[in-house]
């Protein structure tokens, strides 16, 4: 009876052992950096340009780019993680859509003004397997911020607008989504694959030595992203 309660002692004290050492593996590595490359294609739709001497028809479009991207990526219970995605800052590049030309100006395909925006997205993801597993598909939900800076009208955007042209984009606030999948390659090192898609809509104001035009636009980033992470 004396060994059936020591052997009972002993593999009490094992089962916790290894129940607080279950915990410390699963809880080890809570935190993801990820670095890596982002394609963005832009679905561009905009109310034609309004406001003095603009005929019927004029518009624009942004031209898909890449860019550096990073993110921060913290592991929850539930197979739960939140994601703050961010980038360097890219410069996007605008062409005019429509008219050939605005009186003897070429208009439609020249390269009329240029942006870097900076766009943090945070997103809620949840991971449809454990992370035992070397494949990881998720989806997540979340929110996007954009404000844009470094505006400039080019040579030929002045010339369509008659003269030099100082430019305004109000920031964006809107839903974003996202499915990707991981893959684990060690301990610490994984790959990631994703595609987000979120909303982004500016106002856009105009003014040529106090002639102002407008314009609401929105860009319908979409985002393919190929990253590396290290878990810590």
């Amino acid at each position: 009876m004396k060994m059936n309660k020591i052997s009972a002692q002993i593999l009490l004290a094992a089962v916790t052992t290894c129940a607080g050492c279950a915990s410390a593996a699963a809880d080890e590595y809570m935190n993801d950096v990820r670095l890596g490359s982002e394609s963005v294609f832009y679905h561009t739709s905009a109310d034609d340009l309004s406001g003095p001497y603009v005929p019927p028809g004029v518009n624009l479009r942004a031209e898909n780019l890449e860019t550096l991207y990073a993110a921060y990526v913290v592991h929850l219970p539930a197979n739960v993680a939140v994601e703050l995605a961010m980038g360097y800052p890219p410069l996007a590049k605008i062409k005019g859509q429509g008219p050939a030309t605005l009186g003897s100006v070429p208009y439609n395909g020249q390269v009329i003004s240029s942006a870097r925006w900076l766009a943090p997205t945070l997103l809620f993801e949840y991971n449809f397997l454990d992370a035992s597993y070397k494949w990881r598909p998720y989806i997540g939900v979340g929110v996007n911020y954009t404000t844009f800076y470094d505006r400039d009208s080019t040579a030929a955007g002045n010339a369509a607008s008659g003269g030099p042209t100082r430019l305004s984009l109000t920031a964006s606030v809107g839903p974003a989504g996202t499915a990707g999948i991981t893959y684990r390659i060690s301990d610490r090192w994984a790959a990631h694959a994703s595609y987000t898609i979120s909303q982004v809509k500016t106002n856009l104001t105009a003014d040529t030595d106090g002639v102002i035009r407008t314009s609401r636009v929105s860009f319908g980033p979409q985002v393919l992203v190929i990253s590396v992470g290290y878990s810590f």
